[in-house]
This record gives structure tokens, C-alpha cells and sequence, in this order.
């Protein structure tokens, strides 16, 4: 058997009381009815026990109205919430298939006097759930952690090409920096181009030049009246 099996197996594994053929046993068992959940008790006499494990069951036979009724039960099954031992029969036999041929007293087990203190037991899991593992005695946690450390080298080399994604990154923002920085100098352009605009059209009265001129030819004596009767860009006579 594998170990998954034997661990799987070990896991389903119950606290029960310590019995054998020839015992009489209480047996609190759940019966489910539709939706509703009750225990039911079966009484009897236990006439075998086979089987080991997870798998061993085992057969209580009792008198119903002077009916002979066995009951088979899985002794680790989760439906039996406890199993209680009434009294300790005195036999030598590990089946007891003879008590369905015999009727009324001659039915009965006799039973022991005296057979020292019953040890209590608590119901519940007789080992704590462990994780299974396969033929290789890994577990499925240690096996997944295997498959992602081989899967490390992918993911660098994924890595690797997410690396190479930042540098197209710079280049789109670069891109993107261009036209802003074009942006910025278009105004200076603009603006340059308008002074120049501004410049070549004429303004409606004298320049600072024509006015200095003027300025000088009221100052001199002799010719500012003629040079200021002469038309700008005009020659003197």
C-alpha cells in the first residue's frame, strides 16, 4: 500500500474503546432522517470483529421479540458518535456464529465477574491530521513549492523582457517630453514673430528718429525752420 493511502487512512482513524467478541456494546449511531439528525442506540452482543485499519468492522447481534437482528457498523465511522461497553463476555472464540442457531436463554453469553477499571476515553481523532504525501514522501504543500522554484528561471527571463520595457517607456516619454519642450519654445516664437510684425508696420505719428531730428533743427538757428519744412527721407537743396 502507498503511503498516500496509509496517510489518508491514519487520518480517518477514531478513539474507541478497547473490545472484542463475546462484549456487549451500546452503540450511539446517527440516523438522518430528511433534514433532521438523531441517535439512535443499538444494543447487542458482539459476535465478530474483522478487517484492520480504516476498513474494520464489526457485527452486534441482538434479540428484537424473539427475532435475531445483526447490525454491521464501521468501528472508525463518523457517524458513531461513542461506543459503550455494558459488560465483558467470558468466550474463547473470535466469532460467535453459533448464537444464531440457539434461542432464548441458551442465546446469552455468560458473562465475566470482574475485569479491572474501564479507561475513559475522550470521542475524537486517534492522530492528528497530517499532511499525505506521494511514493516520494513529499507532501502536496512541498510539492508545490518545488514546481514554483522550478519555474524560477522563466520567470527571470519574463523578467527580463519586463526589463526591457522601461527603456521603451523612457522612449515614449521622451516622445512625449519632445513636443512639450516645442510647446514651450513655440511662444518665445511667437512672440519674437509678433515684436517683428509690429515693427514693420508704420505707426501713425513720428518715429523717436524724426522726432530727434526735429528736436535738433529747432535748436539750430539757421536752418530749422527749412529743415523742419523738408520732408523726411527728403535731400536739403
Amino acid at each position: 500500500m502507498s503511503s498516500v493511502l496509509e496517510s489518508i487512512e491514519r487520518a480517518q482513524l477514531r478513539r474507541v474503546p478497547s473490545f472484542a467478541a463475546g462484549d456487549r456494546v451500546k452503540v450511539h449511531f446517527q440516523v438522518i432522517e430528511g433534514t433532521r439528525r438523531r441517535v439512535q442506540v443499538f444494543e447487542g452482543v458482539v459476535i465478530k470483529r474483522q478487517g484492520h485499519g480504516a476498513r474494520e468492522t464489526f457485527t452486534v447481534r441482538k434479540q428484537s421479540f424473539g427475532v435475531g437482528v445483526e447490525r454491521t457498523f464501521p468501528v472508525h465511522s463518523p457517524k458513531i458518535e461513542r461506543i459503550e461497553v455494558a459488560s465483558r463476555g467470558d468466550v474463547r472464540r473470535a466469532k460467535l456464529y453459533y448464537l444464531r442457531a440457539r434461542v432464548g436463554k441458551r442465546a446469552r453469553v455468560r458473562e465475566r465477574r470482574y475485569t479491572g477499571p474501564e479507561a475513559e476515553l475522550e470521542p475524537g481523532l486517534l492522530h492528528e491530521p497530517e499532511g499525505a504525501t506521494d511514493a516520494e514522501g513529499m507532501t502536496a504543500e512541498e510539492v508545490v513549492a518545488a514546481e514554483a522554484g522550478g519555474e524560477q528561471p522563466l520567470e527571470a527571463g519574463s523578467g527580463g523582457e519586463q526589463g526591457e520595457q522601461p527603456g521603451a517607456s523612457e522612449e515614449t516619454t521622451g516622445a512625449a517630453e519632445g513636443p512639450g519642450e516645442g510647446a514651450a519654445e513655440a511662444p518665445g516664437d511667437g512672440g519674437e514673430s509678433s515684436h517683428a510684425d509690429a515693427g514693420d508696420v508704420a505707426p501713425d505719428g513720428p518715429t523717436a528718429a524724426q522726432a530727434a531730428e526735429a528736436a535738433a533743427g529747432e535748436g539750430s538757428p539757421d536752418g530749422g525752420a527749412d529743415q523742419g519744412d523738408t520732408p523726411a527721407g527728403a535731400e536739403p537743396a
